[in-house]
């Protein structure tokens, strides 16, 4: 996409976070923000002050891991400002008990938002995208989890690894169709967001969640940062968003390891 001014952009968990920040950064090119969250004061709050800058805003309370919601999400876009060219799947959650100490529930909350709300969103949003026949991008969140994997983070590295099969899919499927539509990933490695703090509202067993460690972490980016990094991505067709060059190392080492030791490589 090169036009962005004026077109319209959807954002799941676009309340707080990396979301918001996308949002922010969306409307700096003046285009129309659709942010979508949980319901809830936050997500009028949240609305409020990107209308303060002079956004043009639809809020819309949205549960992402429910189809129906997220078609009515793509009906309430399609309805206000005609469809979607850029849709962010960023929706997300995550739990932190063993995997065999994660109640049933907890998976399927953890799997329903992280991993079927980015598939809710493609299938609800991208006919339309491809009925227009204009410029638009798809932008799904999965996670450095997505490529290596973490204790204490079962649930969140099965989805986030399935965003990133589902994505590079998806991107094959859209060129190979010479499609006007577009996609990328994000994979972000530490960012200071309200992630875990708000899972421990959320999380249906109320297992513990143990939320960001204060003070700057090394190589911590900020999500406006990454915002920026989402928003290159798009003007310049680009698959892969990885925020972290460390990650780099780390992927290569997962290679070696399946290629040639057949070790395990693990974040911890």
């Amino acid at each position: 996409m090169k036009e962005f001014k004026n077109r319209v952009a959807v954002v799941t968990g676009g309340a707080s976070g990396l979301g918001y920040a996308m949002c922010e950064r969306f409307a700096r090119e003046g285009m129309r923000i659709v942010m979508a969250d949980i319901s809830g004061p936050h997500l009028e709050d949240a609305a409020a002050g990107l209308r303060a800058g002079g956004a043009e805003v639809l809020a819309v309370a949205c549960d992402v891991s429910k189809w129906e919601e997220v078609l009515a999400l793509a009906a309430a876009t399609k309805q206000k400002w005609g469809g979607a060219h850029i849709v962010c799947n960023n929706a997300g959650v995550r739990t932190m008990t063993r995997i065999w100490e994660t109640s049933i529930e907890d998976w399927r909350w953890a799997v329903g938002v992280d991993l079927w709300g980015v598939i809710h969103g493609v299938r609800a949003f991208l006919p339309d995208m491809l009925a227009r026949g204009e410029p638009g991008h798809i932008v799904n969140t999965a996670s450095t989890a997505g490529f290596i994997t973490a204790r204490m983070n079962a649930p969140y590295a099965v989805s986030k690894s399935g965003v990133i099969a589902l994505s590079e899919t998806l991107y094959n499927e859209l060129r190979h169709d010479k499609l006007p539509v577009s996609a990328s990933v994000l994979c972000p490695g530490t960012v200071r967001t309200r992630l875990r703090e708000n899972s421990a509202k959320l999380v249906p067993s109320g297992a513990p969640v143990a939320p960001h460690p204060a003070g700057k972490l090394p190589n911590e980016r900020s999500p406006q940062e990454v915002a920026e990094m989402v928003f290159d991505a798009i003007r310049n067709d680009r698959f892969w968003i990885l925020t972290h060059a460390s990650v780099h190392d780390d992927i290569e080492r997962r290679a070696e390891s399946i290629i040639r030791t057949g070790a395990v490589v693990s974040a911890n």
